[in-house]
């Protein structure tokens, strides 16, 4: 993206392009029973997390009968004055919120190389400076307060790390939750035997031990499928 930017000379209509071809591409099939905006939206879940730019949780939720709320990580302010302000959130009302971007403002769209720099700089000057953050307080609480659960989203992002490693770090190991993330495991290139399952204990052992976060191996679409087996038929 960096490149075609960078050909094009002009970031904002290659984002402009970008969300046009995703919104071609239709919703997914939120009946499959691996789809995992479908099955999430079922839960009393207050508060959404995403890092993409459709807007399928807001559809999957619409259509488990929640009327969703949404906002946009203002990653490209680079002097927030105050946290901004949302309504608090609900089980019937939930909050999705987009931290690299919505395609409803395509130049919300953390998209380029430049754009990860700047969102990554103004995300660790704000929690640095102790007096502002780019996280509104709903979202705040719901990163630091409650379990969280990833998906399809990778631990070994810098984003992720700069985030959640700013927000726990001002928590008391006491009040510390336990997470649980679903991961494939990252490609191992060597002929060393049992390397994939060394690259295994390893991430088990790091996330765990640095961020009490436990693994699912396995895809999106294997995650739920198999939470809907161990819920029963009626989820």
């Amino acid at each position: 993206m960096q490149y075609a930017a960078v050909l094009e000379g002009d970031p904002v209509y290659l984002k402009e392009q970008i969300c046009e071809y995703l919104r071609a591409r239709g919703l997914p099939d939120f009946a499959h029973p691996g789809e995992p905006h479908a099955l999430l939206a079922k839960f009393k879940l207050r508060v959404f997390l995403t890092t993409n730019y459709d807007n399928f949780l807001v559809e999957a939720l619409g259509g488990a009968g929640k009327s969703a709320a949404t906002a946009i990580c203002a990653w490209a302010d680079r002097n927030p004055q105050e946290t901004p302000e949302l309504a608090e959130p609900s089980d019937d009302e939930p909050l999705v919120y987009h931290l690299h971007g919505s395609w409803t403002e395509p130049s919300s769209l953390v998209l380029i190389e430049d754009d990860y720099l700047e969102y990554l700089a103004n995300v660790a000057a704000a929690q640095a400076s102790g007096t502002r953050t780019l996280i509104p307080t709903p979202v705040l609480r719901a990163m630091t307060a409650y379990p969280l659960l990833f998906v399809g989203y990778s631990l070994q992002d810098w984003t992720f790390r700069v985030l959640f490693h700013g927000l726990l770090r001002g928590i008391p190991a006491v009040r510390q939750r336990r997470h649980v993330s679903v991961q494939l495991l990252p490609p191992v290139n060597t002929p060393i035997a049992e390397a994939e399952e060394r690259a295994k204990q390893y991430l088990i052992r790091y996330l765990d031990a640095g961020w009490r976060i436990s693994i699912f191996w396995g895809t999106a679409a294997q995650f739920c499928e198999e939470l809907r087996r161990r819920l029963g038929p009626d989820v």
